[in-house]
């Protein structure tokens, strides 16, 4: 397990970033029917209604499609949130958009939503759900002890004009009608910076109106009652972080996702020539810890015990993970460190803090 370090810096580093993802993935969902056969670590967490297998979740941005939701939860992942996800398809972004930082352990990315769009993805989980459903009935189930909770994250097709309100409701509506019948809890992604605009749907007039349509869709898309989270920008001025817990107390929010990644480039270790070649995107990975634990305990305070918060951003180590759940987080999510730490990071975590 400790050579994986060791074979991402000489070999991995030498590969194309989006490359190495792809293919990393591909191996991935080819090991799937060991993989779900290997006992999950950790402790159930009860959050939002749901039983989540353990503390740790993958990010949203690793499985944009839907592909490979098993095979994850089988590296110990208790719950994967797919997407991106917009209402319609999209290329994204032209390559390169994805770039490593290895001296801070970070990656900048500006894959801009690149996706399959809702219509596909909403087709391939309701195959999914099929083939579980039918699997249950014979007393078999993809994954030992509780199931993986499956959260959907969606965001604003590019071409949708920012500015329009009802434009970016229907968008955003699309997905939700589409894809809420077959997520455990929803998430608006209102955060991303590399789609224009986007986060000014941060500021509480232009998101109070959008969470309330999200909610009425789903609520009409389904028979359940879907927890629905907001994913907010560790950009955010202390007061408007504070604004969004209120809001999303005074609209019934179950939660919120605090961070997403930063256009930040301060305090880096990485050579400022690397890091300007680099250009724009968003940064994740271990530069982010401090501002995204910071996040979650501003609003841990302002909304109390009510709300479910999931921490993301820089987790790596164990101790980052404690010190999330200290500041306030009810779950964990990671992604960046999964790149640079190996398929068996979750499990190796997991067992840290809940074993």
């Amino acid at each position: 397990m400790q050579a994986y370090p060791l074979l991402f810096d000489q070999v991995f580093t030498r590969i194309d970033p989006e490359k190495a993802h792809e293919l990393a993935f591909r191996g991935i969902r080819t090991a799937r029917p060991g993989l779900v056969r290997m006992p999950r670590p950790g402790r159930p967490v009860e959050a939002m209604g749901l039983t989540f297998p353990n503390v740790l979740g993958l990010a949203a941005g690793f499985d944009k499609n839907a592909i490979g939701i098993d095979a994850l939860g089988g590296l110990g992942f208790g719950h994967i949130e797919i997407g991106t996800v917009t209402g319609e398809a999209q290329a994204g972004n032209p390559r390169p958009r994805l770039f490593r930082l290895v001296n801070d352990r970070a990656v900048v990315n500006r894959m801009g939503f690149n996706n399959d769009g809702a219509v596909a993805v909403a087709n391939r989980l309701r195959q999914r759900h099929l083939a579980v459903t039918r699997a249950e009935r014979h007393g078999w189930h993809p994954d030992r002890g509780p199931r993986t909770v499956l959260g959907v994250n969606i965001g604003k097709t590019k071409v949708v004009p920012e500015d329009d309100q009802d434009a970016v409701e229907a968008d955003y509506g699309k997905s939700t009608r589409l894809l809420a019948p077959y997520a455990d809890y929803l998430t608006v992604n209102v955060s991303s910076p590399n789609t224009p605009g986007l986060r000014t749907l941060q500021s509480v007039e232009r998101l109070e109106p959008l969470l309330r349509h999200v909610r009425i869709t789903a609520d009409r898309a389904t028979d359940r009652r879907v927890p629905l989270l907001v994913k907010i920008a560790p950009d955010l001025a202390d007061e408007d972080v504070l604004a969004v817990g209120d809001l999303a107390l005074a609209l019934g929010l179950d939660g919120v996702i605090a961070s997403n990644t930063t256009i930040s480039r301060e305090g880096l270790r990485s050579h400022p020539d690397l890091v300007a070649a680099h250009g724009a995107g968003g940064l994740s990975g271990r530069p982010l810890a401090s501002r995204a634990e910071e996040v979650i305990r501003l609003l841990r305070s302002r909304v109390g015990p009510s709300l479910t918060l999931i921490g993301v951003g820089g987790i790596s180590t164990v101790e980052d993970a404690r010190r999330r759940l200290d500041a306030g987080a009810d779950l964990l999510q990671g992604y960046t460190a999964f790149i640079y730490e190996g398929p068996w990071w979750a499990r190796r975590l997991v067992n840290g803090v809940q074993g």
